[in-house]
């Protein structure tokens, strides 16, 4: 008689796995000394690991890394739920009560009953609402002196800088055709050649800055991500480098004692290779 195991486990199954892991004197040790400041890291290693998996399109592990994200809520959940802060029932109720709110042009009654029987409104108009919507929620939070009050500040700099601009267009702070912010950044760049020229190092740093800025904008108007974008220069370069590597070993090249011209040479067949 076979005795696998054919019951699939399911959410309260892990609501409870967690429990155990924090029960004192019989729980984890690791897991019983964990609080809400030490697990970040965690959580946005996690983040990062399941954004790796989407893009190199590898779904096997990105279920793996979807459950370490998701156990990073329920371990958050715990804590909340033992300092009396808020359950993980909770958590569920309020993401449920807002998307609802969010989202009229499909739950018009504002229950997962309703449905929407009329002409579906166009995506323009639906991001107008959802940036009321969410107005009138940082209203609710006391939030009233600009809109870039809960916009967080541990963002990473490139996905702040697009959240920022993107609030500062919500209120109509921005440019609305291209070549205006192409200007902007052939601007910024003749602003790092006069700091340079000054040798003002803290100059520099403040129109680097800006440059990146223009650049998140630049990315916005074309509608590309720019962290999406900036992962994917970075992986590209590593690609090409690493073959360059390799071309050097085969060829006996000294990297280190070669000069940039054939360094050079490498790096365009490298990359004639398409990679």
């Amino acid at each position: 008689m076979s005795t696998q195991k054919t019951d699939r486990h399911d959410l309260n199954d892990l609501l409870t796995l967690m429990a155990r892991l924090r029960t004192p004197k019989t729980g984890c040790p690791w897991d019983l000394k964990q609080t809400f400041d030490s697990i970040l890291p965690h959580t946005l290693e996690e983040a990062y690991e399941v954004a790796d998996a989407i893009e190199q399109k590898d779904y096997p592990q990105l279920r793996d890394e979807l459950g370490d994200l998701l156990f990073q809520v329920i371990f958050y959940s715990r804590l909340g739920e033992e300092a009396g802060h808020f359950t993980f029932a909770d958590i569920v109720d309020q993401l449920v009560s807002k998307l609802l709110r969010r989202h009229p042009h499909v739950f018009p009654d504002g229950t997962l009953a309703s449905d929407n029987q009329t002409t579906p409104i166009d995506e323009a108009e639906i991001k107008q609402r959802w940036e009321m919507i969410k107005a009138e929620e940082r209203a609710e939070k006391g939030m009233n002196d600009s809109v870039l009050d809960d916009v967080p500040q541990t963002l990473p700099g490139l996905n702040r800088a697009q959240k920022i601009q993107k609030r500062a267009a919500s209120v109509g702070f921005d440019w609305f055709e291209f070549m205006p912010v192409k200007a902007k950044l052939i601007e910024e760049l003749d602003e790092i050649e006069e700091a340079r020229a000054q040798q003002d190092q803290d100059a520099l740093e403040d129109e680097v800055g800006d440059l990146f800025f223009s650049c998140v904008n630049l990315a916005r108007h074309l509608k590309v991500d720019p962290e999406t974008a900036m992962r994917r220069a970075n992986r590209k370069f590593e690609r090409r480098f690493r073959r360059v590597e390799t071309l050097a070993k085969a060829r006996d090249i000294d990297m280190t004692q070669s000069n940039l011209e054939v360094l050079d040479s490498l790096w365009d067949e490298a990359k004639a290779e398409g990679l």
